[in-house]
C-alpha cells in the first residue's frame, strides 16, 4: 500500500517592513527637573568648611548641603 503525501502548498506570510516613527523636533534647553535649581557660582567655601573635617556618611552631606543652601540663600526659590 502506497501513501499518499499532501501537496497541497502553505501560504508564507512576509512581515512589513517599518520605518521607524520620527520624533518631534524640540531641541529647547529643558529647566532642571522639578523647576528646583541651586546655583553655587561664585562661592569660595571649601568643603571642609561646609561638612567639618572629619567623615560622615552620605546622608549627613545631603542634610549639610541643604542646611548651608538655606542658610546662604542660594536656590531660586
Amino acid at each position: 500500500m502506497a501513501v499518499k503525501k499532501d501537496t497541497t502548498k502553505r501560504k508564507t506570510t512576509t512581515k512589513k517592513k517599518t520605518t521607524p516613527k520620527k520624533k518631534a523636533a524640540t531641541k529647547t534647553k529643558k529647566q532642571a527637573f522639578g523647576g528646583y535649581a541651586i546655583n553655587f557660582a561664585g562661592r569660595r567655601e571649601t568643603v571642609e568648611q561646609v561638612f567639618g573635617k572629619k567623615p560622615i556618611a552620605p546622608s549627613e552631606m545631603t542634610k549639610k548641603i541643604w542646611a548651608f543652601v538655606k542658610a546662604e540663600g542660594l536656590s531660586n526659590r
